[in-house]
């Protein structure tokens, strides 16, 4: 069992497409049209980004698409360095040519930009994040192509804690839950009671306790039987290594804060972050809406980076600025656009909602299923 929680640590995507076939629903019917999905998409993103501006005091901002390497901005989305950013030469007529790569997320530039907009404590930015990220298996929920709601907000010392964690989760999940409502008035026909609507509260779960429920199994299979029970859970503490000696799933040493320790009562846990996961009742799989946290500090950035062997970054601008106090205490985090909307119409694959490349290996599977991606 070792050797699959191993290799469960890192890297979304199912892995194989004869596996992508076998899970992929044989009695499958959209919804919505193409056209009427068209519609939805617009009136459900407008609803969620209007949304999360009033319950998290945000404001939209401009984010890049490309970055500088040497900046040390770019997002590695995990801890060891399989997923790499795609770099380029860019500036014709300068001598030295600036090493570009096109953004993987935008969770540290987000917290460099609250100085830059000059942000209040309690208030924050929202952006419209779109990325790339080749290293992912591309299936029926995981595209080269990345779209997210990535916000940042500017907190104080005392509001690092699971209690402010979990009020901010709450207020997003207010907006998901309501978008939901919205879309489902706007749009009848993704009323049907052959899906079940998501709850109106998240559980909210450490990631030892669903290890200490599920201790034999691998951390997405953990996350299937979680989400049998508990049909929308939020799971703290993502990345410090658990009990059983494996982290719950690998994450990157420098934006989240994974190594503070909190107290449930009867031990001591670790992290002020986690994901928001989902039951998909159409493709009857987890699915992952959101990855957010509390940022580290300079204490628990030295301390993540010595963890993962990483120190080298400690000399990198954006690792500068933390080290120095020139960017603020924050919290922040994604929420997957493409991901959100394809739970909401109850669609089976990513591509009837997003336009992306595709392996010919997928769509030959999803054809004979009644999916049609957009091309």
């Amino acid at each position: 069992m070792a050797s699959n929680k191993v290799a469960d640590l890192a890297g979304p995507g199912v892995s194989t497409y004869p596996e992508v076939e076998k899970i992929l629903p044989t009695d499958y019917q959209p919804l919505l049209s193409p056209k009427e999905t068209q519609h939805a998409i617009t009136a459900i993103k407008r609803y969620i980004e209007d949304g999360l501006c009033r319950e998290l005091n945000l404001f939209r901002v401009e984010v890049p698409l490309i970055v500088s390497a040497e900046s040390g901005v770019n997002d590695y989305l995990d801890r060891d360095g399989s997923r790499t950013p795609i770099e380029f030469p860019c500036g014709l007529g300068l001598e030295k040519r600036i090493t570009a790569q096109v953004v993987q997320a935008a969770t540290k530039w987000k917290r460099m930009a609250l100085r830059q907009f000059d942000c209040d404590v309690g208030e924050g930015i929202v952006t419209d994040m779109r990325a790339v990220r080749k290293d992912y298996f591309l299936d029926h929920d995981h595209s080269a192509y990345v779209d997210q709601w990535d916000w940042e907000k500017r907190i104080t010392a005392d509001m690092r804690n699971l209690d402010f964690l979990k009020k901010t989760v709450r207020g997003i999940w207010k907006v998901i839950k309501g978008a939901e409502q919205f879309a489902m008035k706007e749009f009848p026909k993704l009323k049907t009671k052959k899906y079940p609507e998501l709850p109106d509260e998240l559980v909210f779960l450490h990631a030892e306790e669903i290890l200490d429920m599920y201790p034999d199994l691998p951390r997405k299979q953990r996350e299937t039987a979680i989400l049998q029970r508990y049909p929308a859970v939020f799971i703290i503490g993502i990345g410090w290594v658990l009990e059983d000696g494996y982290p719950h799933e690998m994450r990157a040493a420098d934006y989240d804060d994974w190594a503070t320790e909190t107290y449930d009562g009867n031990r001591t846990l670790h992290g002020l972050n986690g994901d928001i996961l989902v039951w998909n009742a159409v493709t009857k799989r987890r699915h992952e809406l959101s990855s957010m946290g509390i940022r580290v500090t300079k204490e628990t950035l030295k301390q993540q980076l010595e963890i993962t062997k990483q120190l080298d970054f400690l000399k990198l601008p954006y690792h500068q600025a933390i080290l120095n106090d020139r960017i603020p205490l924050s919290i922040g985090g994604g929420i997957g656009q493409s991901r959100t909307v394809m739970h909401l119409l109850k669609t089976a694959h990513l591509g009837e909602v997003s336009v992306t490349v595709w392996p010919k290996e997928l769509n030959a599977v999803c054809e004979p299923k009644n999916i049609r991606v957009l091309e």
